[in-house]
């Protein structure tokens, strides 16, 4: 047979004699007399102790009697125990031969007696005869009181704390319930297992020489059922007790110790001897054994020291102190006397030895307790200890440590690291990593920062260290574990927060190749920008890049495409295109990725960037974000999200997705963003700026100018320039495309594919309703010689004189035949609106005398409508033609006679207009004379009045005009002729308004500077420029 194993001892409690609080050389005075005490019991007014007589103490800490009575007269009490303020007592009385059941209230006095107030007294009987009561039980919430006899006998009172309620008989308790009956074996112990989460439920165990059973005592029904047996093992009376949970009963057997629950028996430690008693205090059992002989070859330790140290041969007591969670003795210790009572108080062991001295055993400090095993390396008794007396997480997190730290010196770095994950959240990881950096340690040093993750303690740089241990191990299942972990940090309510850093992670997957596991974590937690990074960057997976991009919708894949633009269009410029087209012009990102169907007439790449981009407000690099930031989370609609989410960001190609619900309009970025990322790609840049012109403002080069502008014409100030910028970067594109093709050596095809190119520009500049720039147009057309353009340009801009030097240079520079006749030709089109062009084609034909034989006829015809017109005079025409030795006389012979007779003709006739001037100015100064000489008589020879018309007769008024009226006919003081008074008038007028302007100079110098010398001649004529003086007029 195995021997029973020897449990660890140490020495946990220090004892101490307790003093009387007056004489302090003997024991307290209530305990002298040892024999007379009958019971004892812990209560809420302090320590309670009962003696043979009857009487009851209760005692404070220094054990002097607070207050006394008298529980059982003439009697003695037998069993005492107290729950909260009650005290129930169990004794003999001489009035009575059956034991008394007696209930007392602590924390009230009865005012006749000063006692406490006595609730109930009943007997307790159990059929006729009388059985003295072994040991009770009392619930922790006063409704159920177990009393056990001596006959095998159980009695339980149910609803006792409702009886208690204040009545005039002090008999009225309900009627004990006999659970249990065993003539053969005596009751030794009882005990209430309470209610709990685990066990809603009030079970009473009851413990009998031989057996151990238990009785549900608070279920419904349950006083139909029996008490069950759950161990067959039994004990002694005194050796059973109610763990300091009060979930199992301590059956204490002189081979072991067993523990017993609802359920069945459960742990069993193997103590051997004798035993007398057993009583708990807090997580220990106190076990008192029987009276022994002292031996040196005694099976206990403690004996045989006592052997060792003592010369006497009388017997001894021997009391042990066992921790049953942690499986160790705290305390070992004999008492010579024999020991009376152990009864625990105040949180102390307290020891009544058979000669009336009491002792104490107070418990060592924790820490005292863990210095000594620490000393003795016994770190796992010391953890359990520490949770055995519920120090903090901190405290407990050191001992692991300081665990950790010895096995590490051991060499057993597995243990220590399984001890200091444990200290996580307490100790600094720094101070375990140190120990760890080795390369020999390296998977230890990984599985501390695994734990560090997912508990939520680690920093970016725990997080660098961890990525870099798995990258150096090449452990790819331990990497893709910890990636996809789904743990979070214990002290957040945030569901998506991750365990580690990150961007730490992102960064360090992509230091380490392992592209794949990054651009799971920037998907997955939706970090835009990096998954992009690292699929264009690093995997070059463009498909799958633009498939994830389409998938954000517009408002973040307005931002990532600026940056990211130029590189998925070198290697997806259809789709990338599309992707564009669909963003700029606001159309639901709802498109298949397939490739799109190239244009038929596929135009060749650029050989170098063209001019277009000096244009452009972007260029190349990060600064055409413009200040753009890329957002982080899906800020698009709830719909728009759907779809996102529905849809897969694998790289194979996306199905086309329809549906009628289209999500609310975002606002469209400008083209202008992304000019610069086609500037490898010119046939992309026409296809988009075309198709955002189409599908954003409805604009296309197809329609005819003569249409009614559509709804989309009508834009912003900002939106039209963004139409401008479209359309002039159109405009280049077509002409540098063109100009690519002739600079490639495609001569053979230059009439079939540069002739639709021209041909858009011309549709293009011909068009009103496209909101191009007509000085961009004209620098574009210029640097890239195209005439047509030009000369339409030039048509809508009324430059018309501009048109003719252009062909005039042509024609100096013989690189065109036809230029002498373009001129010719846009003169009979534009002279008869704008005369002025002909002097300008005058010179030209005279410039040169192979020009002028060519178009002496022409010549001819320009003169005859310069003379038709009068656009130049005679003069101005001659000294055009004598600027040079180009134009001979001969050739104008016949238009210079012409000239020279009517310019003498019209000599002639001016001066006969002269000569009658003269004349009628000398008549007039005459007549004038006469009028103002008082001595030179003036006829009147009228025969009829002036007004009326009849036959003058007296009286009669006469006036120097020769006019003669009626006297009747002329008013009162009239002085003015009536038929010259009005013409008169006019004249004055027109005399004062020429003094007033001769005074406006500056209006004056305006006419001059408009008409020349017709305005001095008018001014002379107005008398503008003579002295202001009046002339009388009769």
């Amino acid at each position: 047979m195995a021997a029973a194993p020897a449990w660890r001892q140490f020495s946990f409690f220090t004892i101490a004699p307790v003093k009387d609080a007056h004489d302090l050389a003997s024991s307290p005075d209530i305990f002298k007399t040892p024999t007379e005490i009958a019971a004892t019991a812990s209560s809420s007014v302090g320590l309670l102790v009962a003696d043979i007589h009857g009487s009851v103490h209760s005692l404070n800490k220094e054990f002097e009697p607070t207050q006394s009575w008298v529980a059982h007269v003439g009697g003695r009490v037998t069993h005492m125990i107290a729950r909260k303020n009650v005290l129930v007592t169990l004794g003999e009385e001489e009035s009575s031969r059956m034991p008394l059941l007696k209930i007392w209230n602590l924390e009230q006095t009865d005012k006749k007696s000063g006692s406490p107030l006595l609730l109930r007294s009943v007997k307790v009987q159990h059929g006729n005869r009388s059985h003295p009561v072994s040991t009770i039980a009392l619930s922790n919430n006063l409704t159920h009181l177990a009393v056990g006899l001596a006959d095998g006998t159980v009695l339980l009172y149910r609803h006792l704390s409702s009886s208690l309620q204040p009545s005039s008989s002090l008999t009225s308790l309900p009627k004990p319930r006999i659970i249990h009956e065993s003539p053969t074996e005596p009751i030794t112990g009882l005990g209430f297992r309470e209610a709990s989460e685990d066990v809603p439920h009030i079970y009473l165990f009851i413990v009998t020489i031989t057996r151990t059973l238990t009785y549900m005592a608070s279920a419904k029904g349950s006083g139909a059922s029996s008490a069950t047996a759950v161990d067959e093992v039994g004990c002694a009376l005194g050796c059973a007790t109610m763990d300091w949970q009060a979930k199992e009963m301590i059956v204490a057997r002189d081979e072991a110790i067993y523990l017993c629950g609802t359920d069945g028996r459960g742990a069993c430690y193997a103590f051997e001897g004798h035993k007398s008693s057993v009583q708990s205090h807090l997580n220990y059992l106190v076990i008192v054994s029987p009276p022994m002989t002292v031996s040196a070859s005694h099976a206990s330790a403690t004996v045989r020291h006592f052997a060792a140290r003592s010369s006497t041969s009388a017997d001894i007591t021997k009391l042990t102190v066992f921790d049953i969670e942690n499986k160790f003795v705290a305390y070992s210790g004999t008492f010579i006397e024999g020991v009376k009572d152990v009864f625990c108080e105040w949180g102390q062991i307290f020891v009544l030895s058979n000669d009336g001295k009491l002792s104490s055993l107070q418990e060592k400090p924790t820490t005292t307790k863990l210095d000594i095993l620490f000393h003795k390396s016994l770190y796992v008794l010391a953890i359990n200890l520490a949770r055995t007396q519920s120090l903090d997480e901190a405290s407990i997190a050191d001992i692991h440590r300081r665990y950790g730290d010895h096995l590490y010196l051991k060499g057993d770095y597995d243990g220590a690291m399984q001890q200091f994950i444990k200290t996580l959240g307490y100790l600094q990881p720094s101070y375990v990593i140190r120990k760890f950096l080795d390369a020999q340690r390296i998977h230890n040093l990984t599985t501390y920062l695994q734990e560090l993750h997912s508990l939520g303690f680690a920093n970016s740089d725990h997080t660098t260290l961890l990525l870099n241990t798995y990258t150096k191990l090449k452990d790819v299942s331990r990497l893709d574990s910890f990636i996809k972990a789904e743990s979070h940090r214990p002290s957040s309510g945030d569901k998506d927060e991750l365990p580690f850093d990150l961007e730490t992670a992102i960064r360090v997957c992509r230091q380490a190749g392992y592209f794949e596991h990054a651009s799971y974590l920037a998907k997955k937690y939706e970090r835009h920008e990096d998954y992009l990074r690292i699929q264009i960057e690093d995997a070059e997976n463009y498909r799958d890049a633009l498939g994830y991009v389409r998938s954000l919708g517009p408002e973040s894949a307005q931002a990532i495409l600026v940056r990211y633009g130029r590189p998925l269009l070198a290697h997806l410029p259809d789709e990338t295109t599309s992707l564009l087209i669909d963003i700029c012009s606001g159309a639901p990102m709802i498109a298949s990725l397939e490739q799109e169907e190239a244009p038929s007439a596929p135009i060749p790449k650029a050989a170098a960037g063209p001019s277009y981009l000096s244009y452009l407000a972007l260029t190349r690099g990060n600064a055409a974000l413009g200040g753009i930031s890329i957002p982080t989370g899906r800020s698009d609609s709830p719909a728009l999200q759907g779809s996102m989410q529905e849809g897969s960001r694998t790289s194979s190609p996306r199905p086309s997705v329809t549906t009628t619900r289209l999500p609310p309009p975002v606002r469209r970025p400008s083209p202008q963003l992304y000019f610069a990322h086609f500037v490898d790609h010119p046939a992309c840049f026409v296809r988009f700026l075309e198709a955002v012109a189409l599908r954003r403002w409805g604009q296309s080069v197809e329609e005819s100018s003569g249409t009614a502008p559509s709804s989309h014409a009508e834009a912003s100030g900002d939106d039209r320039s963004e139409q401008t910028a479209v359309w002039n970067t159109l405009l280049e594109l077509y002409l540098s495309l063109s100009a690519n093709q002739d600079s490639l050596g495609m001569s053979g095809l230059r009439d079939k594919s540069i002739q639709p190119q021209h041909n858009m520009v011309i549709r293009l500049l011909q068009n009103d309703r496209l909101p191009y720039d007509p000085t961009q147009a004209l620098i574009v057309c210029s640097t890239r010689a195209f005439t047509p353009g030009l000369v339409l340009l030039w048509e809508k801009m009324g430059m018309y004189e501009d048109v003719l030097r252009f062909w005039m240079d042509k024609d100096k520079e013989g690189s065109d035949p036809e230029a002498s006749a373009q001129v010719l030709r846009h003169l009979n089109i534009y002279g008869p609106t704008h005369p002025h062009l002909y002097p300008l084609v005058l010179r030209f034909l005279t410039s040169n005398s192979g020009l002028l034989s060519r178009h002496t006829s022409d010549l001819a015809l320009v003169l005859e409508h310069i003379d038709r017109e009068r656009i130049m005079p005679p003069l101005g025409i001659v000294q055009v033609l004598s600027r040079n030795s180009v134009a001979s006389v001969g050739l104008v012979k016949q238009w210079l006679m012409a000239k020279i007779q009517d310019s003498q003709n019209e000599l002639q006739a001016d001066r006969g207009l002269i000569n009658s001037y003269r004349t009628e100015t000398k008549a007039k100064l005459q007549e004038i004379s006469e009028l103002s000489d008082p001595h030179h008589p003036r006829a009147f020879q009228a025969t009829r009045c002036s007004a009326c018309g009849g036959q003058l007769d007296l009286p009669s008024v006469h006036f120097m005009c020769k006019h003669s009226y009626h006297q009747r006919c002329v008013a009162d003081h009239e002085t003015e002729c009536p038929n010259c008074a009005q013409s008169h008038g006019v004249i004055r007028e027109i005399r004062r308004n020429n003094e007033r302007l001769a005074d406006q100079h500056d209006l004056f110098l305006g006419d001059v500077a408009e008409r020349g010398f017709n305005a001095v001649a008018a001014g002379f004529g107005r008398g503008v420029l003579n002295k202001s003086q009046e002339i009388p007029i009769p």
